[in-house]
Formats: C-alpha cells, sequence, structure tokens
C-alpha cells in the first residue's frame, strides 16, 4: 500500500493574500475564511505568511492604522512549507517541530495548496496527530 502524501491530504488552491494588501483586508479575509494565517503572494509565487499574531502584534498593539499598513510590511518571508509528494508523516512531523499548525504546500516555488492540522488529522493515525497537538501546545503555552 502507497503511503499518504502532502497532495493527498491538502487543501488546493488556498486563499491567499497579495504584499499590498492592507492589514484591514487581510484581517477580513481571515476572518472570512476562519483561518489565522494566509500564504502571502506575487502572482502564484509564495513570498511569505501572514498570521493574526503578525497582525496583533506588529499593528494592532502599535496603535497602528490597519487601514493604512499594508502585509508586506508584517509578513513573515521564508515560512516552513512542504511538497505536495512529501511523505504525510513528514510533514506532520515538520509541524510538530516548528510548532506551526500549517504548512504552505510548494511546488517549483508557486503555492498549490495547504496543509492545515485539521489536514493532517483527519488522514494521519490517531497516536501520530495527538503527539503532534500535544508537541505543539506545549510550545504554545510557554
Amino acid at each position: 500500500m502507497q503511503s499518504t502524501t502532502v497532495r493527498d491530504s491538502m487543501t488546493a488552491s488556498p486563499k491567499t493574500v497579495a504584499g499590498s494588501a492592507s492589514v484591514s483586508e487581510a484581517a477580513k479575509l481571515m476572518a472570512d475564511e476562519n483561518v489565522g494565517s494566509l500564504p502571502v503572494v506575487e502572482g502564484d509565487k509564495l513570498i511569505g505568511i501572514v498570521t493574526d499574531r503578525d497582525l496583533v502584534v506588529q499593528v494592532v498593539a502599535r496603535g497602528q492604522d490597519p487601514d493604512t499598513v499594508l502585509v508586506s510590511d508584517i509578513y513573515s518571508e521564508k515560512p516552513v512549507v512542504a511538497s505536495p509528494d512529501d511523505p504525510l508523516d513528514e510533514a506532520l512531523k515538520r509541524m510538530a517541530s516548528e510548532q506551526v499548525r500549517r504548512l504552505p504546500v510548494v511546488s517549483d516555488g508557486r503555492l498549490v495548496g495547504i496543509l492545515a492540522q485539521a489536514d493532517v488529522a483527519r488522514e494521519a493515525q490517531a497516536e501520530s496527530t495527538g503527539q503532534m497537538v500535544e508537541q505543539i501546545s506545549e510550545e504554545e503555552s510557554r
């Protein structure tokens, strides 16, 4: 039996945001999609990721105007990524070791999907999923 790959579990064509979008636009998109992060793209090329924490810490907490601050001012470059052909177990281990809940899935520099903790929970063995959630949660509570 062939092992499960990231491609088997990822969400294809995830919602994205351009670096030229305002932080307010990104926040609205996150709320509409019920997600805590968005891949930042130029065309279909992944250039980074912006999280709800980025919005709060770098904009709201500093009293900046989310309508005038751009995503390009606050996003994180070089996010942890996966390839569509990576074994799902490897992606799960990467998520746990890097303490992330979502991995952009990239092929030849192009964003082709996103692998979320929820996707892994549906596909992976229950024990592996529990270990991943526990490891991510341990780090976040520190």
